[in-house]
């Protein structure tokens, strides 16, 4: 696989003078892709049917002559005013009922029929226009899907197309009532006309409805996406690319990825490290110019398996942002580190955000490539570095990792509905099997639920809503949680974990505030979550006063709670030998990924590393063949 980097553009913003000379300088860095278009609606048809493609045509022709390929971005997420004017009840509404107004972006409904068209029409009307042409050489549709808290509205056309959404799902009243257990609280419909939103009610709405309520909502997104690609498929043959974000469990990737050819991802270490990985305050501290050193790899994982393999980052983070509730600087060498991180799990392309940074709007802090007076910013730097270092390694492919990890849409879902304690959280759930994992110094795939479990040496599949009878056939660890509700999240009859080759019953549940962890016997403990089980199948795990806390049978484990970092680490240990892998105990900053011909290794700390006879330096880089 050839790598290659790439930098986001908006030519729009500059004067049309220096566009030769920026894309020259690209050029020179480098770089080989330049996304351009995704917030140009304004200008491209600045009134209703009025169009200017000229500045558009040039800007593509500047880059084309200077050996640059072109991702070009559909403008659907920044809607112009005047189809306000055109559509006033097309913006989205938050959950207090509150209209997201104009003045940003991300600000129409996904359920909005007219806005769809819209959406449609000038999506028809690009690739009509550039489908063909040789510089357009990807597509990116609309842009970050759910910034901003925009996947789920409230609106009146979200009410109206969820109600059609139900009747289509349950076919009647009666059956709908049924599955949500209904009769609670005398909340039966007698049509789906009565059916009312989830939000504003006097207490805690209906768990089932609140689910039911976020699957139709991931289906908006996915269908919006999906007339975008339909129109741009019938006019061009180039690859379609979305860009997501850190920790977004608004929409299901899966669905929507399996309409695109390359998933990518928007990739900001600093910002998502104060912003959404959940660190404490020393954690914080220690990874202020660096980011978290898991949390990217993860979303590098699970983008991977979104779209069968091909992945990007569309947006890397060059200095400081402008949004995160601080904005240090990196360490020097941080954005070489993270470039070569996300190659070394499979990324294609890594583009920088952005090529300079704006003087003006909303961005006008966020860092570039080069500064507001066109001079360098630190980062250029580093990016032509890598641009140099990738000739060195020619060929990185995606090796299969010994060990999957599942992450399932519809389980967060389900747990956002029903979280029965302030901090459950399905993420991060997930998350601290994947960091623990990787302290060990595993590679991991994560993976759909659909996942079969004899391609790895282990599958783990922490809180799954549903366990399927197609994840048998190796060794699964499952729980805490899992298959303990039916898909319209009530308790199954014979109790859960509802998970075939399992004699085990959990009777009732616990969720542990931070102050009340459960001490289990020979070290590590439960933290947040436990489960009281009653158990034919053989113990393996036990807490210091001796309730099982984990039972196995044949190739099935299950797990009664949420371990904390050391019982992570117990669990997995209790393992190794019969599946067959080599742990390793690293140090807490040093991170490793295999590809299939080298192994990459990655210093997050902001000192030196040494381990095993290897010293890395601050955010250092180390590749080695296999």
């Amino acid at each position: 696989m050839k790598r290659s980097l790439g930098v986001c553009y908006y030519p729009e913003h500059w004067p049309e003078e220096i566009w030769d000379r920026d894309a020259q300088l690209m050029a020179e860095t480098g770089l080989t892709w330049v996304r351009i278009g995704e917030f140009s609606w304004s200008r491209l048809e600045p009134q209703p049917g009025q169009f200017d493609w000229g500045w558009l045509d040039r800007a593509i022709a500047a880059l084309g002559k200077a050996g640059l390929k072109v991702i070009l971005g559909t403008p659907t997420a920044t809607p112009p005013r005047w189809m306000l004017d055109k559509h006033p009840d097309m913006l989205a509404h938050g959950s207090n009922g509150e209209i997201r107004k104009f003045g940003s972006r991300r600000h129409y409904c996904f359920s909005h029929a007219a806005y769809r068209e819209e959406a449609r029409r000038i999506t028809r009307l690009m690739a009509e226009r550039y489908g063909a042409n040789p510089i357009i050489a990807a597509w990116q549709t609309d842009n970050e899907y759910d910034c901003h808290d925009t996947a789920i509205s409230y609106s009146t056309h979200a009410k109206h197309a969820f109600q059609d959404w139900c009747a289509q799902r349950y076919q009647s009243p009666q059956a709908l009532n049924a599955a949500w257990g209904n009769v609670f609280w005398s909340m039966e419909y007698d049509s789906f006309d009565q059916l009312d939103l989830p939000n504003q009610t006097v207490t805690e709405p209906n768990p089932s409805h609140v689910l039911a309520f976020r699957r139709f909502s991931s289906d908006q997104v996915v269908m919006f996406n999906r007339v975008q690609c339909d129109e741009i498929r019938k006019y061009s043959d180039r690859p379609i690319i979305h860009n997501f974000m850190g920790r977004i469990t608004a929409f299901d990737h899966y669905d929507l990825g399996a309409d695109l050819d390359i998933s990518s991802w928007d990739s900001y270490p600093m910002g998502f490290l104060l912003d959404r990985v959940g660190a404490d305050e020393t954690a914080q501290a220690h990874y202020l110019r660096q980011g978290d050193p898991d949390f990217q790899a993860f979303h590098h994982d699970l983008y991977r398996a979104t779209s069968a393999g091909r992945w990007w980052v569309m947006e890397q983070q060059p200095g400081p942002v402008n949004w995160a509730p601080w904005n240090p600087a990196p360490l020097p060498g941080m954005p070489r580190l993270w470039a070569w991180e996300a190659f070394a799990h499979g990324a294609e392309t890594v583009c920088y955000f952005r090529w300079r940074q704006a003087p003006f709007a909303q961005e006008q802090m966020h860092a570039g490539l080069l500064r507001p007076d066109r001079s360098p910013a630190p980062a250029l730097a580093e990016a032509a570095q890598v641009a140099a270092e990738l000739a060195e390694v020619p060929y990185v492919g995606t090796a299969t990792a010994p060990v999957a990890l599942v992450f399932d849409y519809d389980s967060a879902y389900a747990w956002e509905s029903q979280p029965q304690g302030a901090d459950f959280d399905y993420f991060q759930l997930v998350f601290d099997c994947y960091r623990a994992l990787r302290r060990a110094g595993l590679s991991v795939d994560v993976v759909p639920k659909s996942v079969d479990p004899s391609a790895y040496k282990i599958t783990f599949a922490p809180g799954l809503l549903t366990v399927p009878e197609s994840l048998r056939g190796g060794l699964v660890v499952a729980g805490p949680r899992a298959g303990s509700k039916t898909e319209e999240l009530t308790i199954p009859e014979g109790l859960g974990p509802d998970i075939t080759d399992l004699s085990t019953k959990v009777t009732f549940v616990e969720s542990l505030p931070p102050f009340a962890p459960m001490a289990l016997d020979g070290g590590g403990a439960f933290i947040k979550w436990r489960e009281a089980i009653e158990t034919t199948d053989t113990v393996i795990l036990r807490f210091e006063k001796g309730a099982p806390a984990a039972v196995r049978n044949a190739q099935m484990i299950y797990i009664a709670g949420w371990p904390d970092a050391a019982g992570w680490r117990r669990i997995l240990e209790m393992l190794t030998e019969q599946a067959g892998l080599d742990l390793m105990d690293l140090p807490p900053d040093l991170r490793l990924r295999e590809t299939d011909s080298h192994r990459f290794w990655f210093n997050y700390g902001p000192r030196s590393v040494t381990f095993h006879g290897m010293t890395l330096p601050a955010a250092g880089v180390l590749w080695e063949s296999k």
